[in-house]
């Protein structure tokens, strides 16, 4: 019988060890098992790490490369990286079933028996020992590095009431509590953020990592344990509050550095695919100018000056960025009894909480400047795609009749435009139509829009202007008002108050 070809159900029906030799298992490592799995998928053109966009030539050639050579790996690189989704998703290279001795705490391979339990039942029942089966995804742990964690949380510790339930003395081994890594034996564990675990801790590793033992307290113990390691760290880590010690850096087998997306179409396949938009969030129209602006707003914040480098920008802030701009177009038409409606360029402001939680800033001021930092980070985005739509406006204020003089003149003779966040489609498009030369100016870049895009780009088009100072822009406590910049600058102090 060969016993790679047997179905999930047909192996379920085995039961004891007789059975399992006869059906032809062999014992195999986790990382052969890893390896043997990931060199299937390789042949025949599986995808391995499903749902991971922007590292098919960096970072997942390093971690295939990785488990080819059987490595521990260390996952190296800023929050928000997919560090963690990387290692979870490795537990599908595992086979669905591997058969473990019944009652087992570590696993234990009925042809290789590790702990006393197993030894005991295999030297007992010979090949009437009853073994059950276990699933790749109880074969995954993961633990996340704090300094409250022990020796005895990770490794094991004598466990009293054990031995009292049990009658026996300390000197017993079958008196030891298992940590969680032995209780990993034939599996992936995972510890997060290891830099975080301190040194002392760090220290108990290097045996399993090396020799793949373990010991606890005085216990003559040997446990050659079989496990495929996965750290993750924050390169800032390293300075800031811990480090990974020298000789556990030596022993972990391969170090891969992952980044965040380097173009704006990668990183919008990562925000449409992780961002929870409700089926009845569907009715909002969300164009493409405004997807990719939500992930100019990272690449804008992982280059500021104000933003902390070494900290990162993860790509939960766009994510949950995309989900606030939709949500702020949602509640428009809850409060105006619409039944749909479209994204405005106003709502970006709506993103301002999904930004000023996630960024670290050089300079830590009060709460105001995380908010202030997230406003002028939507600013450079309009001010980034605002030339590729629409003339140059430091090259039309040298034209005696530029693309935008009809607009700045409206403006000029004392017009103001207040663009209030809870408007009606009906008002956001009447107010829009007030500006003379505001839609020719579209339609004359930008043929082939349909209305509500066409309007997005009326609006995107007015806060353009404003990064450029052709006009002004002034926050409202409920909107946005758009006026002379000469004017604007003059009543600067007289309209403070209807700042926010």
């Amino acid at each position: 019988m060969n016993y790679s070809q047997l179905s999930p159900d047909q192996l379920l029906k085995i039961k004891t060890l007789g059975e399992l030799k006869a059906a032809g298992y062999t014992s195999r490592s986790v990382k052969q098992e890893l390896r043997d799995n990931l060199i299937q998928r390789l042949r025949k053109g599986e995808p391995v790490f499903a749902g991971i966009h922007g590292y098919e030539f960096t970072v997942l050639p390093e971690v295939e490369r990785a488990i080819l050579s059987m490595h521990n790996i260390n996952l190296l690189g800023l929050r928000g990286q997919a560090k963690t989704r990387i290692a979870r998703l490795m537990v599908n290279l595992l086979d669905e079933y591997i058969p473990v001795i019944k009652g087992s705490e570590l696993n234990d391979d009925p042809l290789q028996p590790l702990s006393r339990f197993g030894k005991d039942e295999v030297a007992t029942h010979g090949d009437h020992t009853q073994i059950e089966w276990l699933h790749r995804s109880e074969r995954y742990t993961e633990k996340l590095a704090t300094p409250d964690v022990s020796v005895a949380d990770l490794i094991g510790d004598t466990d009293p009431i054990k031995a009292a339930t049990l009658k026996l003395p300390y000197s017993d081994e079958r008196v030891i509590h298992f940590g969680l890594i032995p209780r990993s034996h034939r599996g992936i564990f995972v510890i997060n953020e290891l830099p975080d675990l301190q040194a002392r801790i760090q220290v108990a590793l290097f045996n399993i990592l090396q020799e793949g033992d373990i010991q606890i307290r005085g216990f003559k113990l040997r446990l050659p344990l079989d496990i495929q390691f996965v750290f993750t760290a924050n390169p800032e880590d390293y300075t800031n509050r811990g480090s990974i010690v020298t000789p556990l850096k030596d022993r972990i087998d391969s170090q891969i550095i992952t980044h965040y997306p380097k173009d704006i179409a990668t990183g919008r396949k990562i925000t449409q695919q992780e961002a929870y938009i409700k089926p009845e969030q569907e009715k909002v129209e969300v164009f493409d100018l405004a997807k990719d602006m939500i992930e100019q707003v990272a690449m804008e914040a992982r280059n500021s000056e104000y933003v902390d480098a070494k900290s990162g920008v993860s790509a939960r802030l766009t994510i949950s960025a995309y989900e606030n701009l939709v949500s702020a177009a949602e509640r428009r038409t809850l409060l105006n009894g619409e039944t749909a409606t479209h994204v405005r360029v106003s709502d970006f402001w709506a993103i301002i909480p999904s930004i000023s939680g996630k960024v670290e800033l050089v300079y830590e001021g009060e709460q105001e400047g995380a908010a202030s930092v997230a406003q002028a980070l939507v600013g450079k985005t309009i001010r980034t795609f605002f030339k590729q739509f629409f003339p140059d406006p430091e090259k039309e204020k040298k034209k005696t009749n530029g693309a935008y003089k009809a607009i700045q003149d409206w403006f000029g003779n004392g017009e103001h435009l207040d663009l209030l966040n809870d408007a009606s489609d009906h008002d956001y498009r009447a107010m829009l139509d007030r500006v003379p030369g505001l839609r020719d100016l579209v339609k004359a870049k930008l043929p082939n829009l349909s209305s509500n895009e066409q309007y997005f780009m009326m609006e995107f088009a007015l806060h353009g202007l404003a990064e450029y100072s052709v006009v002004s822009r002034k926050n409202l406590e409920r909107g946005i008002q758009f006026k002379d910049i000469l004017s604007g600058m003059f009543s600067l102090g007289a309209d403070e108050d209807d700042e926010e």
